[in-house]
């Protein structure tokens, strides 16, 4: 990332028919955007993903993107990125994740800077296809984990398995489909302002269980 101005970046698998997940990232601050944008499901990543293009965020500080991404833009700035740049991972009609970069200061991609970071992206590409990561869903790895920015691609599989792992026990807890047990999920790791691999460990090592009847943000410990 040497010849682009951004201080790092973050890649996520996602896919129309399953959960989105973090799969690597290479610091904190990319690490923590990776993380709030599938905890809040809002933001440049879930956007370009959607859109299928490119969106280009030069500076987060502004009214219009603020009420945009009403909790991601405040929560990204206090991370530490005041611009982000998302590029959707494409092959075909293919389209296992997104390319997210940061920058600490405001800032504008020329013409060659978008070229080099799509170039990025197509790398990042051919990586994850490469891993079998596709929108049918992840391989499974080795023990799962939080984003591996230390780890092989071989193992990005891992993260994503034990959150569908912790999601299909919450079909059974709580009576519901898929996608509901991922948003009860969800809601449970932002309202406890924990991230949402730790709340899913915690559910498949059976400390944490979630009631029918409580708040949909709200989860009982076992005992």
């Amino acid at each position: 990332m040497a010849a682009l101005p951004v201080g790092g970046a973050g890649l996520s698998a996602m896919s129309k028919a399953a959960a989105s997940h973090p799969l690597c990232s290479t610091d904190d601050i990319s690490e923590q955007l990776e993380e709030l944008q599938l905890t809040l499901g809002e933001g440049p990543c879930v956007d370009a993903f959607v859109r299928g293009s490119a969106v280009l965020t030069p500076d987060l500080d502004t009214a219009e993107l603020q009420e945009h991404w009403a909790v991601f833009a405040d929560a990204a700035l206090e991370a530490g990125a005041r611009a982000v740049f998302s590029l959707p991972l494409q092959k075909g009609a293919i389209s296992p994740g997104v390319l997210d970069l940061y920058a600490r200061i405001p800032t504008v991609l020329d013409t060659e800077e978008l070229a080099d970071a799509l170039a990025f992206a197509d790398l990042a590409t051919l990586l994850l296809l490469d891993t079998r990561i596709d929108e049918a869903g992840a391989s499974a790895g080795a023990p799962a984990g939080g984003p591996m920015p230390d780890r092989g691609f071989e193992d990005l599989g891992a993260y994503r398995a034990e959150i569908d792992q912790a999601s299909g026990m919450l079909t059974a807890q709580l009576g519901v489909g898929i996608e509901e047990a991922f948003v009860r999920l969800r809601a449970h790791a932002y309202a406890q302002g924990r991230r949402l691999a730790d709340v899913a460990a915690d559910v498949v090592a059976r400390r944490l269980r979630f009631s029918r009847d409580a708040e949909p943000d709200q989860a009982e410990e076992e005992t």
